[in-house]
């Protein structure tokens, strides 16, 4: 490393603690927290959630399972109806296996160090780096999309952060700059900087106290950094639920396979690449072969959707009253009372909220 590579680096750690120190302000009921299960449960909410939506799902974990064994000894469907409408469902899947298995083969003791922490189910190397300097002030760089985002515009870096060597290189250096005797302040810092100064969109550059070494601030290209390898495609599907109710239940089903929504609760079902209009779809053989010639539509909703990370979600629901017809295999029937129990995909909790009976 040059001279002049050293003083940079001095002068971005430097500079940063003393935003923080002088002019962060930002509050949120974990920082500061050093309890490493309250820590691993703010960073697995924390995944694709904005800090504003995933502030009350914390605070509603913490009041009901205020420790890991609590956790661990709850039903799996209470812990999935409280994670209802967070989305990312495999986050919570992970959860209560990690909780279950510090439960009972650690005898509740949480992981306290960096390679024990990061082998367990759920756990990357950015929460496990995480967990390590909160809560036991260990040596290791966090290193997400904020902090790559700082270090490519104050560095200049074009490499792509989304690629095998641009990991590499942003791993390396925000170890490097990661301030040794205080790991946990440091990487809290860099966190807020990039959530409240360093922004995706409109970063505040004026009231940045970088930015007299800033490279992409100097030469007027911020908004051209990070530097990202891959598009992202995003597919589209059309889901058609039909809300059948039959002697004043309701069938439902667990969605059970590798897909979207896994271990949540839906309506019956059907599922197609492009749109199709109401009329083919009751006329279809799906329905035919479930519903019997005694049924009747109450009511068709306008299609909802949903934005997912690398999908789009079209839903349709028509409610549908019969008399005599067969539950079909793997669905149950619920009464009004019992579905409100039931952890269902948000698209369905909006649905139900809103436009329901």
């Amino acid at each position: 490393m040059s001279q002049k590579t050293a003083e940079k680096h001095i002068f971005f750690t430097k500079k940063l603690l003393e935003w923080n120190q002088l002019i962060n302000k930002r509050s949120m009921p974990w920082k500061f927290e050093k309890n490493p299960y309250k820590i691993w449960l703010s960073e697995i909410i924390l995944q694709q959630t904005r800090v504003e939506q995933g502030t009350e799902y914390y605070n509603n974990f913490i009041k009901k399972y205020p420790n890991i064994k609590k956790l661990a000894s709850a039903k799996e469907e209470d812990i999935y109806k409280l994670w209802e409408g967070l989305g990312y469902y495999t986050r919570c899947k992970n959860l209560i296996a990690t909780a279950r298995f510090i439960s009972i083969e650690k005898k509740g003791i949480f992981p306290n160090t960096y390679n024990e922490i990061l082998a367990q189910k759920g756990i990357g190397p950015y929460t496990a780096a995480a967990i390590s300097s909160f809560a036991f002030n260990l040596p290791y760089a966090v290193v997400d999309g904020n902090v790559m985002r700082v270090l490519a515009r104050f560095f200049g870096i074009d490499t792509a952060i989304d690629s095998t060597i641009g990991k590499k290189v942003f791993n390396e250096l925000a170890n490097n700059l990661l301030d040794k005797k205080e790991p946990a302040i440091y990487n809290q810092a860099i966190m807020d900087f990039g959530a409240t100064v360093c922004k995706p969109q409109l970063p505040v550059c004026q009231q940045c106290n970088l930015a007299a070494h800033c490279f992409s601030y100097n030469n007027d290209i911020v908004n051209e950094y990070p530097v990202k390898e891959k598009k992202l495609l995003k597919k589209e599907r059309w889901f058609y639920y039909f809300i059948i109710k039959q002697n004043n239940t309701f069938w439902i089903k667990k969605r059970e396979k590798k897909d979207i929504w896994q271990n949540l609760h839906e309506f019956f079902l059907l599922e197609s690449n492009v749109k199709i209009g109401i009329k083919q779809l009751i006329n279809s053989n799906e329905i035919h072969q479930i519903v019997s010639k005694e049924y009747r539509i109450k009511k068709t909703s306008e299609e909802f959707v949903q934005q997912l990370t690398h999908q789009t979600i079209h839903a349709t629901f028509i409610e549908l009253e019969t008399k005599a017809s067969s539950l079909p295999e793997d669905y149950f029937a619920v009464d009004e009372t019992s579905l409100g129990k039931l952890a269902f995909p948000k698209i369905i909790k909006d649905y139900l909220q809103k436009f329901s009976g």
